[in-house]
């Protein structure tokens, strides 16, 4: 279970509850599907892994690969993360904000970035202090800047009153951001120990995105639309269950 999933067998549990909370058995009319329900999110949950693909997938489970594509259409975006509401205790919260580049092979979604791949930018939002996801943002293409990305994902409404750190990329965007160096003036020392600090608190959500590539689906997503979202707010959430027990 570990192995393929990245989930212990309490954790998927916690996971398949969440799935069938969300309707993943559905009216239970017409046609019945040839997998149990716990089976069909094994299904979706070893694809966002392992990144197989669908016809290698089916046998693995005696489906056909039609079968799995239809699985993962259905239950992909029942097992995403639940929105974070704002903590009563939100001034002592800390939040980091980083983007991610993730390869797409579908254009409409991303496009050809600085890693000469066609990818998408996605906003991720951690708790520093839990390291869990807070919240994840849709994909705009990979050529956006991290701050116009910000803007235009919504995530800011999640962060009312919680001090948010991000890098320099983010100047103007409400956070805390590292001091920039003026043309012809070094920084104060102050400042330097500043960045410095700022920098190692930072490294968090690095951590955590490197964490989250794991299943590596985000490595090389080949799910068109909205399939990428759909991923990354599944993964986000198996992540949260995977270190939160």
């Amino acid at each position: 279970m570990e192995t393929f999933t990245g989930l212990q067998v309490a954790q998927f549990a916690r996971l398949l509850k969440v799935v069938r909370e969300r309707g993943g058995n559905g009216t239970l009319l017409g046609r019945p599907w040839s997998l149990p329900l716990a089976e069909r999110v094994l299904i979706v949950a070893v694809y966002y892994r392992t990144n197989l693909t669908m016809r290698q997938l089916g046998p693995l489970f005696g489906v056909s690969s039609s079968t799995v594509c239809r699985v993962i259409q259905k239950l992909g975006p029942l097992l995403a993360l639940e929105p974070v509401a704002r903590p009563a205790d939100a001034a002592d919260r800390l939040w980091i904000v980083d983007g991610t580049l993730v390869p797409v092979r579908d254009r409409q979604v991303g496009a050809s970035s600085r890693n000469y791949r066609f990818s998408a930018n996605v906003q991720v939002i951690v708790d520093a202090d839990t390291r869990l996801v807070i919240a994840a943002a849709r994909p705009v293409p990979g050529t956006t800047a991290d701050a116009h990305a910000w803007r235009a994902s919504g995530l800011a409404q999640h962060c009312q009153g919680v001090t948010v750190l991000g890098d320099g990329a983010y100047l103007n965007c409400g956070m805390v951001v590292p001091h920039r160096k003026r043309p012809h003036r070094p920084l104060l020392a102050g400042e330097e120990a500043d960045n410095a600090a700022h920098r190692k608190v930072r490294a968090r959500v690095e951590h955590v995105i490197g964490r989250m590539k794991n299943y590596k689906i985000l490595r090389d997503c080949r799910q068109r639309g909205k399939g990428l979202h759909h991923a990354v707010q599944a993964v986000a959430h198996m992540h949260n269950l995977a270190l939160a027990s």
